[in-house]
């Protein structure tokens, strides 16, 4: 057979991978990471994205997981057991918090949601057995920016681990693990990926500890991702630079329109001045605020409606971060889990829309916007 060097990596299809002999075998359990046997244990594709994601991170190393759930999951159980006790962040996406609220307890890890003003004087909501403090980056769907650094500083002193979902700010933004944080995780699914084609998760870590045992949760629960989604995903990632330039400025220019459109009554995004964490956002995220903003008309169902009828071209859709711009409504999708009063509390009432801008000319993204609106 002749030699073959791909420019890109091929997909390996394959669930298991073979050995020339008993030698070849224990070559494998002796050197780690030189050879494959079995893709839930790790394939080629999934390790090219972990590795990749990684280096963007400046951590240790990275384990990609089937989804940002998993990805979540794996890092809480790389940490807690029975017993342990969890903080997290009031403001946070709604899986999120299904995942600890609903699931976590009912195999004994206790949970304590931390309001938004105390993110940084945790020792009133900690325990002998707190373990673990998970926090986002920029929270969905008010985009609250986290000060990282502020926060890590706290749980160390309080010998608290601390994850950091960086999903809607991305490394090329923010990089929590040079801010203090011990791990951060993404939804691929997501920016980094940034196609709307794929469901990946990914865990990087600052300790050879903490990435031994999510290899470990990975593994044992079965939360491996596949190779095909593993190479569309790190086929994304090689264009995330770019993209993120062009999702912040677009969603930049937005906001600032909605801001001044009469039918709006309030725009969240860290790019504008009058968001209460403007400076941090801009220190934090080099210059440059992210794609996602939410903004509030009337709090009627039928406004909203009538706005989504209205576009022409930018989709109703739940998920977010792709290259083409969409809309979502966080009542009723990913903080629906929540109950009425805890979604008052956070300021999600019936007339808030999240928008996820894409990379189209920003001019025909706003001509849309301002026809719809038009229909309120």
């Amino acid at each position: 057979m002749p030699n073959i060097h791909p420019k890109t990596t091929p997909i390996y299809q394959t669930s298991v991978f073979t050995f020339d002999d008993l030698s070849a075998l224990e070559l494998y359990f002796e050197q780690p990471g030189q050879n494959y046997m079995y893709t839930r244990y790790g394939n080629p594709n999934t390790d090219e994205l972990a590795q990749e994601v990684n280096k963007l991170e400046g951590g240790i190393g990275g384990v990609v997981t089937s989804s940002g759930m998993s990805a979540i999951l794996a890092a809480v159980l790389a940490v807690c057991k029975a017993g342990d006790h969890v903080l997290c962040a009031e403001e946070i996406y709604g899986g999120s918090a299904a995942l600890l609220s609903q699931e976590l307890t009912r195999i004994g890890i206790e949970v304590t949601y931390v309001p938004s003003e105390d993110m940084y004087t945790l020792k009133k909501y900690t325990k002998a057995n707190t373990r673990l403090m998970l926090a986002e980056t920029m929270s969905n769907p008010l985009l609250q920016v986290l000060d990282i650094a502020k926060l890590a500083q706290e749980t160390k002193k309080l010998s608290i681990k601390l994850v950091i979902d960086n999903t809607f700010a991305t490394p090329v933004l923010t990089k929590p693990l040079a801010l203090g944080a011990d791990m951060v995780m993404h939804s691929v699914t997501k920016y980094l990926s940034g196609h709307s084609d794929v469901t990946a998760g990914v865990v990087v870590c600052q300790q050879e500890e903490d990435l031994q045992r999510v290899q470990t949760v990975m593994k044992i629960y079965g939360l491996n991702l596949s190779p095909f989604e593993g190479w569309l995903a790190a086929r994304g990632l090689k264009t995330l630079r770019l993209r993120m330039k062009q999702h912040c400025s677009n969603a930049l220019a937005i906001a600032q329109f909605l801001q001044q459109h009469p039918k709006v009554e309030q725009v969240w995004y860290p790019g504008l001045e009058a968001h209460p964490q403007h400076a941090l956002a801009k220190q934090q995220g080099q210059d440059m605020f992210g794609g996602m903003l939410s903004f509030r008309i009337k709090d009627e169902k039928e406004a909203v409606n009538r706005f989504m009828q209205g576009l022409t071209s930018i989709p109703f859709a739940p998920s977010l971060a792709g290259v083409s711009t969409s809309i979502s409504y966080p009542m009723g999708t990913s903080h629906r889990s929540l109950s009425t009063q805890q979604q008052q509390k956070l300021g999600i009432t019936t007339g808030v829309i999240r928008l996820s801008v894409g990379i189209e000319e920003p001019e025909e993204l706003i001509a849309e916007l301002e026809q719809a609106l038009e229909q309120v």
